[in-house]
């Protein structure tokens, strides 16, 4: 039998988005300082994250929300699509169910607030490159519970959409994806003014003040129409 010791496994390759310098430093120096851990590159925004992540092969993307020129959960849905087993953790500064909704569309395996202590950002990354999810717990469960309340809108769910114009119901049923703005300005060819308006009213005439909320009753209304066929 050989003394011979076990080859250490490969470190975890992560890669860092983030617009302000001083944090993509900081968690540079962070993630580094870790034996298991390897900074492959980093980007300041999405157009550059999307040029360079895929060439870099990461295991890890640490991805923040807000940017300049895009979106975080943007940058995950499109890495993703590229690299279907990179695992993504959303870095923000706001606790903000919204966000969460679209992180978990896009398929973000985890979800975590810069206030989080340094050491467990460090456990959340060495988490997600293990294929588990490290969303925010109680946010989640916030999220997942109005997501499986039966009674949140079901009943009156179909109803309520006739109150909605067609262009509304369009826009609704783009929320329910996931869709950015963005998104859906590009996919409807309007401006992001027209759709913030589009969705002011949606919400008002749905009566709800969230848009994590009208992205449930999308849900509810495309399982209902499913089942119906």
């Amino acid at each position: 039998m050989s003394d011979a010791p076990d080859a250490a496994p490969a470190p975890i390759r992560v890669f860092l988005l983030d617009d302000h310098e001083v944090v993509r430093r900081g968690l540079h120096d962070l993630l580094d300082s870790e034996p298991d851990i390897e900074v492959v590159g980093e980007a300041a925004t999405a157009a550059q994250a999307l040029a360079r992540g895929p060439a870099l092969r990461p295991d890890v993307a640490v991805l923040d929300v807000r940017l300049p020129d895009s979106d975080g959960i943007t940058v995950c849905r499109e890495l993703r699509s590229r690299m279907p087993g990179l695992a993504c953790l959303m870095l923000t500064s706001f606790d903000d169910e919204e966000a969460l909704l679209d992180a978990i569309m896009a398929g973000a395996a985890g979800y975590v607030l810069k206030q989080i202590k340094g050491s467990d950002l460090v456990a959340a990354i060495r988490t997600v490159a293990t294929g588990q999810s490290m969303l925010d717990p109680a946010t989640t469960a916030r999220l997942m519970s109005s997501l499986r309340d039966p009674t949140a809108g079901k009943p009156s769910g179909d109803k309520r959409l006739t109150v909605l114009s067609e262009r509304e119901r369009a826009v609704l049923e783009l929320i329910g994806e996931g869709l950015t703005n963005r998104q859906i300005g590009k996919r409807l060819f309007l401006s992001e003014k027209t759709v913030k308006n589009h969705i002011s009213r949606l919400l008002a005439k749905l009566g709800v003040e969230r848009r994590v909320q009208a992205a449930v009753i999308a849900a509810e209304v495309r399982e209902h129409d499913d089942a119906g066929r």
